[in-house]
């Protein structure tokens, strides 16, 4: 739900937030975020919530 709220806060548009979660990202190694949350581990949910509230300046 972190993941969810930090898009609505960063994404006006909700469209625009589902697009990032798809496209390519330099943060995570050209992978998209979908991906990175995709990957089995609790750390990686973590990694994609650090990195959004770290772009919106959230704790």
């Amino acid at each position: 739900m972190g993941i969810h709220k930090a898009l609505r806060l960063t994404f006006r548009d909700p469209q625009r937030g589902y697009a990032w979660i798809k496209a390519p990202n330099t943060a995570f190694g050209e992978l998209p975020a979908l991906d990175v949350m995709l990957g089995g581990e609790l750390t990686d949910l973590m990694r994609v919530r650090r990195y959004l509230d770290a772009e919106r300046g959230g704790w």
